[in-house]
């Protein structure tokens, strides 16, 4: 079976015409390469499932006889999903077969998976292969025998366990159509295999060692033509005549004498190459195209009955059937022209630029943006903390519109939506932008002005919001974007794909001009916020107790928060608040905090903070002046949420948190819930209805990402304890933890993880989140980070002498699988 359904959405425009199957590879259909695949192994019957514009594939391969195989259709009215697919075709399935997808480039042998799957005896088999970036597949881990124990669809890096991927090859035996209901959407990584798994039947692993690409975006496409031409991992025959090695020229093409041509070259039937043209290296033409005097073109594929000008320059480009590339245009890197699109005389593509089908370009103009959509960016844009980037360089006033136009396509359009910024000159101008693109959308669009994020999560909850953007300084010269959805909880990755997805296949929803809603201004929000704050303490406690606190702030965002709320709950407050150009790092504040010390214990004061300047990250020093790490402050808020609440409480803990916390919360009678560290997670899981409903008296989500609502806490917790700070962390549970980083180049974190994992042994095994491998003496977290190239190493024991050991242990053996891995503290 054939699995030829897909739109390719992400390859647009090159598939606003045409099934991501058809897609020419080196001038012949994609789906053309895996016919032959199956016919060199001896495989005639094919089935082929259809959705999108089915009768581009059915005219084009017929019954099969032209290309030595028999072939029938299966088409979807509606989507089905790849497993409801296949059930839709089952009246062909009658023994043992394969399902491999028609857009996908191998040269897989099918045979030995195949005699893999018979000596296990396997009711499916995948067949797997490695890949350097497994973001976008389905990651799969197998034990030693083949058999499949876990895998995961599109994981984030966080969740990444493994760089060893589903292909799309199955093969498979007919009773597996029994698990696959009918007429109903169904997927198989995310709905079949599950449940096999979950009923531990026959489920296996091949991993193959040939070639395989995955035509998925534009950059793929371009890879699979240049592994062909220049042979990297697959050997597949070239069109053409061989007139000269590296050069292959179809039928009646005319290339003139003074044009040069630089292997490897693919040139169809019927072209001409123009005098003083440069052709190559990797570069195909298809049938009919057309190349001007003095044209270069490198790197580049050209479809069929395209032109391309006089003196015109291609670099890593793709122009579509029919496109029209005038004189002295330039193209660059990823640059893509649809179907018949004209690129006027002398105009630029700057490199990822896309044109729709059927549209023209004017003389001399120059596009850093995707004509009439938009760019579509980068294909994972989300951070642990939202869309970050450098101003002017990734964050630029257009690309903060066509987020904002993505944001708001994904919400209904009836919705209000909040937006909020840290009020600096830098992120106002790049909060306007993303307003524009909210407004385009239909949103009634929320300015909460002037907000800290805290206070733009709150809003959204308080006024029943569909969501929120904050806009922020993060670090020196960066922005952040920051989304919540309508439970004031951060994007989860399903909805920052969906936000990806819009900007990717660059479309939008946008409202007619009649339609433009005005901005809704709430200029209170900060006051609502505190007042709501204030309502989860005991006031009339804290004002008789007198707490004295030292703050370090930035006056310019926290100030008239931090005075509204200390001087609502009575505490005695000594500010060092210094207005700053830039935002510190936290390390900064780290400094800060070991000089903030002394302050403290002259001052007298019952403890002191440090806050960065959006309110949500803070550090603690006790009344003698020692720092407090963060496992021990994140102890001290577990401690302080079950002491609040008194009834049996439902604790959610990251994975990150130590053993020594999780058993001091049992022995309290709360129920532990282990949750992945990544923001969206943690807020996803103190939203969780049995975490809320056990902890109404003070709620982790309250104190997460909230230095204020953390400070509160603690200002209350300690007037109800009576007693020091540091005498609470004393009599709190010990624990040595140790947390170092190794430099991992993206590309290799998967490998190293997988490579981890299949050291473990007889160890038990925890892949929830990066891997968790139990020792004798403690336990050791490799986690990959989101935002840099980096593993986290994460380590608890008995004591800090075999903490460090066993940190130093995973840290030499990322090392040895990277090569040149450094570690830092």
């Amino acid at each position: 079976m054939i699995m030829a359904g897909g739109e390719g959405s992400r390859l647009r425009p090159l598939t606003c015409a045409l099934p991501k199957p058809m897609v020419p590879i080196v001038n012949r259909p994609c789906m053309e390469y895996i016919v032959n695949l199956l016919r060199r192994h001896g495989i005639r019957d094919i089935a082929v499932t259809l959705q999108y514009l089915p009768e581009e594939i059915r005219s084009y391969f017929g019954d099969g006889g032209d290309f030595g195989v028999n072939l029938v259709y299966f088409t979807e009215d509606t989507p089905l999903g790849t497993a409801g697919s296949v059930k839709n075709a089952a009246s062909f399935l009658d023994e043992t077969f394969i399902v491999i997808s028609g857009d996908a480039l191998t040269d897989c042998q099918l045979e030995k998976a195949a005699a893999f799957h018979r000596e296990r005896k396997a009711l499916a088999t995948l067949v797997l292969t490695s890949v350097p970036c497994p973001l976008e597949y389905g990651v799969v881990i197998a034990d030693r025998e083949g058999r499949i124990t876990r895998f995961l669809e599109k994981p984030g890096w966080g969740e990444v366990f493994s760089d060893t991927v589903n292909t799309g090859i199955y093969i498979l035996e007919p009773e597996i159509l029994d698990y696959i209901e009918e007429n109903r959407m169904v997927d198989f990584s995310k709905d079949l295999y599950p449940r096999l798994l979950a009923e531990e039947m026959g489920l296996y692993a091949f991993v193959m060692e040939d070639y395989w690409c995955d035509i998925g975006n534009v950059e793929q496409y371009l890879q699979a033509q240049f592994d062909i031409l220049e042979k990297k991992g697959i050997l597949l025959p070239l069109p053409g005549t061989e007139i000269r090695p590296g050069v292959w020229v179809g039928r009646n093409t005319r290339i003139d004498p003074a044009a040069k041509t630089i292997p490897p070259v693919v040139i169809g039937d019927d072209c001409s190459v123009g005098p003083g043209a440069r052709v190559g290296p990797a570069v195909v033409l298809g049938k009919g195209v057309r190349v001007g005097r003095m044209a270069s073109l490198k790197r580049s594929v050209i479809w069929d009955h395209a032109w391309i000008g006089e003196r015109a320059e291609l670099r890593g480009a793709i122009v579509g059937k029919g496109g029209r590339v005038l004189s002295g245009a330039r193209l660059f890197e990823g640059a893509v022209v649809g179907d018949r699109t004209v690129i006027g005389e002398d105009s630029e593509l700057k490199a990822g630029v896309k044109v729709w089908p059927g549209k023209w370009v004017e003389k001399g103009a120059r596009l850093s943006n995707s004509l009439v959509w938009g760019n579509c960016g980068r294909a994972r844009i989300f951070g642990s903390k939202g869309i970050t980037g450098e101003l002017f360089t990734e964050i630029t006033p257009d690309f903060a519109c066509r987020i904002g136009m993505a944001a708001g396509s994904g919400v209904k359009a009836s919705g209000r939506f909040a937006i909020g910024s840290d009020g600096q000159p830098d992120t106002l101008m790049i909060k306007n932008a993303v307003l524009s693109g909210l407004m385009s959308t239909g949103l009634q669009v929320i300015d909460l002005g002037k907000v800290t994020f805290p206070v733009i999560r709150y809003g959204v909850r308080a006024f029943d919001l569909k969501g929120g953007l904050h806009i922020c300084r993060r670090g020196r010269g960066k922005i952040s974007i920051r989304f919540l959805n309508q439970c004031g909880a951060e994007y989860s990755r399903d909805e920052q794909r969906k936000v990806e997805g819009l900007l990717g296949r660059e479309e939008y929803r946008l409202t007619s001009p009649e339609a433009v809603l005005p901005v809704e201004y709430l200029p209170d929000a900060a006051r609502s916020y505190i007042n709501y704050l204030l309502g989860f303490f005991d006031r009339e406690l804290t004002g008789r107790s007198r707490i004295k606190i030292v703050i370090d702030y930035d006056p310019d965002r926290l100030g008239s928060l931090v005075a509204d709320l200390f001087d609502a709950l009575g505490c005695e407050v000594i500010t060092l608040a210094t207005p700053r150009n830039q935002d510190r790092t936290f390390a900064e504040m780290l400094k800060t905090a070991e000089l903030f010390g002394d302050v403290v214990r002259v001052e007298g004061a019952d403890f002191g903070a440090v806050l960065d300047a959006g309110g949500e990250e803070v550090i603690i020093v006790d009344e003698k002046g020692r720092i407090i790490g963060e496992e021990a402050l994140d102890a001290l808020l577990s401690l302080i949420v079950l002491n609040a609440n008194n009834r049996r409480t439902v604790l959610a803990l990251p994975v990150t948190v130590p053993e020594s916390v999780v058993e001091m919360a049992r022995d309290r009678g709360a129920e532990v819930k282990r949750t992945k560290t990544a923001p969206w997670a943690l807020m996803q899981a103190f939203l969780d209805e049995d975490v809320l409903v056990s902890q109404r008296r003070c709620p982790q989500f309250l104190l997460y990402g909230d230095a204020l609502a953390v400070l509160a806490s603690l200002v209350e917790f300690l007037a109800q304890e009576g007693k020091p700070l540091s005498q609470v962390l004393m009599e709190m549970p010990g624990f040595t933890t140790v947390r170092k980083n190794v430099e991992v180049g993206w590309d290799a974190k998967g490998k190293v993880l997988r490579r981890l994992v299949e050291d473990v042994g007889e160890r038990r095994l925890d892949t929830d989140e990066g891997i968790k491998v139990q020792h004798p003496e403690g336990w050791a977290l490799v986690l990959p980070d989101a935002d840099e190239p980096l593993c986290r190493v994460y380590c608890e024991a008995f004591n800090q002498e075999v903490a460090e050991s066993l940190s130093e242990m995973y840290v030499q053996k990322i090392r040895d699988l990277c090569g040149d891995g450094r570690a830092s503290d």
